[in-house]
């Protein structure tokens, strides 16, 4: 089998595990910066290429797209499914979990867990919208935002509305949550592959109530409920994803959702867990694209 895997930099840890796990697989797998390519958009023949030449022949696609770079990706990304090509997630899917509003409207719809959540345009209704979430202390996100930047915990009032004032004078997106203290700067990420949580570990914020890895925190390994089980496969399957990264905390109320990310880092949860994710990853590309499955064929 022919693997294209859309990626920045083959130097990646998660580009170079997918690339490893592929073609310890018997399969031809090459990384192809997304950003380099250029399209021809037609009905009789689209075409994708790639240093000159066109990229023809792949059976599947495994896509790593940055969130900073979701646009264009996902345009590449959906050019390889009008010429046939099955994608480890679908460009749709992709851009549905990246917009972090959309992703919230979509998981509450379908009565996932999540923490309040309130989103406003006018600064003349902050007051309005940090009581709709209960009142300080909140979480202040920026949608834009990765990696634990552009997230702000505003202890009081004041210094809520300080921050979304700010915010909103740099014309910036912003959600306000509430604060999930009882989770103690700790959260869990479940990595979901083909409607199975196949790994999860536990992060833990250094110092600071966000926990991402990029951040200092530390990870292990960590046993989840099935509550946490079951909301983590209905997350990932209310935003059509396949390969899904799902973080979740464990509130007084329950596990509740804080993000659906759908390029999901492999070196945290191999490292934490053990798990070959990336021979997981491979092995549901290769089912897939045999036989030519589609996305809602996938069991949850």
């Amino acid at each position: 089998m022919k693997i294209a895997i859309l990626s920045q930099s083959p130097s990646l840890y998660s580009t170079k595990r997918l690339k490893e796990a592929g073609e310890a697989a018997g399969h031809e797998v090459r990384v192809v910066n997304y950003l380099r390519c250029y399209m021809n958009i037609t009905s009789h023949k689209p075409m994708i290429f790639y240093n000159g030449k066109t990229l023809e022949n792949f059976d599947a696609v495994i896509p790593r797209i940055a969130a900073s770079r979701t646009f264009y990706g996902t345009a590449v990304v959906r050019q390889f499914e009008v010429m046939g090509v099955f994608s480890a997630n679908e460009s749709q899917a992709i851009s549905r979990s990246r917009d972090k509003l959309r992703c919230l409207q979509i998981l509450a719809k379908e009565g996932v867990g999540l923490p309040v959540t309130g989103f406003a345009h006018a600064t003349q209704d902050i007051d309005g919208l940090i009581e709709t979430v209960g009142g300080a202390p909140v979480v202040i996100k920026l949608l834009e935002g990765t990696q634990g930047i552009g997230v702000v915990l505003a202890e009081t009032h004041q210094a809520a509305r300080s921050v979304i004032e700010a915010f909103r004078q740099l014309e910036a997106n912003i959600l306000v949550q509430e604060f999930i203290a009882e989770a103690a700067g700790m959260d869990i990420r479940c990595f979901v592959v083909g409607g199975k949580v196949i790994a999860s570990m536990k992060r833990q914020g250094k110092g600071d109530f966000r926990s991402n890895l990029h951040r200092g925190g530390s990870i292990e390994k960590i046993k989840i409920t099935p509550e946490e089980r079951s909301t983590a496969l209905r997350a990932a399957k209310a935003m059509g994803l396949s390969v899904a990264g799902v973080d979740l905390l464990r509130s007084n109320h329950g596990p509740v959702v804080m993000e659906v990310n759908s390029s999901p880092g492999l070196e945290g949860i191999e490292t934490a867990t053990g798990v070959n994710v990336a021979g997981k990853i491979i092995d549901f590309v290769s089912k897939h694209a045999d036989e030519g499955a589609s996305r809602d064929r996938i069991q949850y």
